[in-house]
C-alpha cells in the first residue's frame, strides 16, 4: 500500500523537486552575474536610500501643508522641485537596476527552457498529480492541458511547473535578500502610471 502511495505522488515530487532545483540554479545564476557585483550593490544602495530620503519628503510636505494649509509660493515650490529632483533620481537608478538584470535574465530563460523541454518529453500526456477540485473554465484549460481524458482533477505538469516555480522562485529572492528594491517596485522596475500626466 505504502509503495503504490508513494508512486502516486512520485511524478509531482519529481516536478516540485525540479522546480527548486532550477530555482536554486538560477538565482545562483543571477547571483553570479548581477547580485554580487559592485554597480548593482551600488544601485541598490541608491535606490534604498532615495526612496527613504521621498518617502521623509512627502510625510514633511504633507503634514506641513495640513498644518499651515495657507503655505505657498516660493517655499512650498523649492520644496516640490526638491521631490521632483529625487523621484526623477529614483527612475533613473530603477531603470539603470532593470537594465542590469537583463544579462542573466537571458541566461535563466535559456535555463527554463532547456528543463521545461526536459519535464515536457518525460511527463508529456500524462498527469502529475490531482486538483482537489474541479477548476473554473479558463484555469481548467491551463491545468488540463495536453492531457487525454475528462477528468477536470487531473493536473498536468506545466500546470504544476509554473505555480512552483513562481512560489518557490519569489520566496527564495525574499530569503536570499534578493527581492527587488522596495522604491523600484513603482518605479523602473515594474512602472505605474504617472499622477501629474493624468
Amino acid at each position: 500500500m505504502a509503495s503504490l502511495s508513494s508512486s502516486k505522488y512520485s511524478d509531482s515530487l519529481i516536478v516540485v523537486g525540479i522546480s527548486f532545483c532550477t530555482a536554486f540554479l538560477c538565482e545562483g545564476i543571477s547571483w553570479i552575474l548581477i547580485y554580487r557585483t559592485s554597480s548593482y550593490k551600488s544601485l541598490k544602495s541608491s535606490i534604498d536610500k532615495a526612496s527613504k530620503k521621498l518617502e521623509t519628503m512627502k510625510t514633511t510636505s504633507a503634514s506641513s501643508s495640513s498644518t499651515n494649509p495657507s503655505s505657498t509660493g516660493p517655499k512650498k515650490s523649492s520644496k516640490t522641485k526638491k521631490i521632483d529632483r529625487v523621484e526623477s533620481s529614483l527612475k533613473e537608478s530603477s531603470r539603470d537596476l532593470s537594465l542590469s538584470k537583463f544579462k542573466s535574465g537571458a541566461v535563466v530563460a535559456v535555463v527554463l527552457f532547456v528543463v521545461f523541454g526536459l519535464l515536457n518529453s518525460l511527463f508529456e500526456g500524462k498527469p502529475v498529480a490531482k486538483l482537489p477540485f474541479s477548476p473554473v473554465g479558463f484555469v481548467q484549460k491551463m491545468s488540463h492541458r495536453g492531457l487525454s481524458g475528462d477528468d477536470p482533477t487531473d493536473c498536468s505538469m506545466a500546470f504544476l511547473y509554473f505555480l512552483c516555480s513562481i512560489s518557490i522562485r519569489t520566496n527564495l529572492q525574499k530569503f536570499l535578500g534578493f527581492a527587488p528594491p522596495r522604491g523600484a517596485a513603482s518605479t523602473g522596475l515594474f512602472p505605474m502610471p504617472d499622477p501629474k500626466t493624468n
